[in-house]
């Protein structure tokens, strides 16, 4: 089978079309068969009645035609219409000109006034017949029976059949051949923007071009746009990964620098052995704050949904077993039927250390509310995450450090900074943002925009 689109609807096609015109040609020519043999069937019965009009019956009770009859082709030998008449013992009492030397097998009708008409063959040669019985009294009220008998050879109708096919199938020839034709245009100028995407997409490869456009059919839109946003997704994950690696290696400098100094020195105090230990609870702060960054799935685009509220469920439960001795009043809001678009370990990542820092923190409340974000042009919702806590919150230098894009671990403090720097690094790689301010329970308010 060829690997073509375009071949395999054109083939397709053909063969349908090729089949709908077959079964319209057979279709065509079955009626116009069956037109064909009403019309012998009313023009020997026109000319049975013609031969009616003529007969009588003489003073001694014998049929008799009067001649010439209005069809001449009975006078005529050569002629294919024929004629005779039969009384009821079976004996031709009269027959036209054209049925001497003419043998055709002509079945009676059984009942006066009954009509048979049917198709007769005889060797290679047929007929059409049509029978009539036609009860006579003559002038001694002596009701005779006569059969008239008119047959036609089929030789006329084969020739209006065979012509009828012919042109039949010379014109369903060529509706064929226009059909195909228009056929292959519409397919081409229909699959335009299918080969559109694939010459893009080689351009793509050859590194001439970036993306796709945006001006397709509604019927493909969505794919090329789950391409495009594809593309991007594994650009940004690249080069979030390039700039871990980057940072993670800036970010060792300082301390690794500290630790070489303190190691040359020489000495070993208390002092300089403390010194050392925050280097290297420095450089284990940075590590788990970039191996959490790099392990960020970020937005994908076929992801299947995640159930918010399932996800809230698990990691509320678990942090309430965890600070069981705090007696933690929570608050918990989720509109229902929400849906996350992405990878659910980043969902518990967010969820987990908002929560985590909100419980940690609080003096005795928690609230975390989910709503969903509509998005003109999409099918999927964004999701707003706000987290409440009663606790003492987070100073307001800190709260601008936090949002502040690009800001490296080593910058961070302990306490809230690791977990909500992993938190908004998490939220941009999908393209959210988060923010920092301060709650009406008086303690910090986390908000976080995700659009799917």
């Amino acid at each position: 089978m060829t690997r073509s689109l375009h071949g395999r609807l054109l083939v397709s096609a053909t063969v349908v079309l090729a089949a709908f015109l077959g079964l319209t040609g057979f279709a065509l020519d079955r009626a116009f068969r069956t037109s064909a043999e009403s019309n012998v069937e009313e023009n020997l019965q026109a000319q049975l009645f013609g031969l009616l009009a003529a007969a009588d019956l003489d003073g001694e009770g014998s049929m008799v035609i009067a001649e010439p009859l209005p069809e001449p082709r009975f006078a005529s030998p050569d002629s294919d219409l024929y004629a005779r008449v039969t009384n009821d013992e079976g004996e031709v009492v009269w027959r036209s000109e054209s049925f001497l030397g003419v043998d055709i097998p002509i079945p009676q009708a059984s009942v006066a006034g009954a009509r048979i008409f049917q198709r007769v063959n005889q060797n290679k040669d047929a007929h059409y017949v049509l029978n009539y019985d036609a009860a006579w009294e003559d002038d001694e009220h002596i009701t005779r029976t006569f059969t008239f008998t008119v047959a036609e050879n089929l030789s006329r109708f084969k020739r209006e059949v065979n012509h009828f096919r012919r042109s039949l199938a010379i014109s369903l020839a060529a509706v064929t051949m226009v059909l195909l034709l228009v056929q292959a245009v519409i397919l081409r100028w229909g699959l335009t923007p299918l080969r559109k995407v694939s010459d893009e997409i080689t351009e793509m490869e050859s590194g001439r071009r970036e993306s796709l456009s945006s001006d397709y059919p509604e019927e493909i839109s969505s794919l090329t746009h789950n391409i495009n946003a594809f593309i991007k997704n594994e650009r940004n994950h690249l080069q979030r990964y390039r700039n871990t690696l980057g940072d993670l290696a800036h970010s060792l400098k300082t301390p690794m620098a500290v630790l070489r100094g303190t190691l040359d020195s020489g000495v070993h105090n208390p002092k300089s052995i403390q010194e050392a230990r925050e280097q290297i609870d420095r450089m284990n702060n940075i590590v788990e704050y970039q191996l959490h960054k790099a392990a960020t799935a970020g937005h994908i685009t076929l992801s299947a949904p995640v159930d918010v509220r399932d996800s809230v469920r698990k990691v509320i439960q678990s942090l309430q077993k965890v600070y069981l001795d705090k007696s933690v009043a929570n608050k918990i809001d989720v509109e229902g039927e929400l849906d996350f678009y992405g990878e659910e370990g980043d969902l518990f990542e967010i969820l987990g250390n908002l929560s985590d820092n909100a419980f940690k923190w609080c003096r005795s409340r928690v609230n975390l509310t989910a709503r969903a974000l509509t998005k003109s042009g999409s099918a999927r919702n964004g999701v707003h995450f706000r987290i409440e806590d009663d606790g003492p919150g987070i100073p307001a230098d800190m709260q601008q450090l936090v949002t502040q894009r690009g800001v490296r671990s080593d910058g961070l403090q302990g306490g809230q900074g690791i977990g909500l720097a992993v938190v908004r690094d998490i939220v941009e790689s999908y393209g959210g943002e988060l923010k920092v301010s301060t709650s009406d329970l008086g303690g910090a308010q986390i908000d976080i925009h995700i659009n799917s």
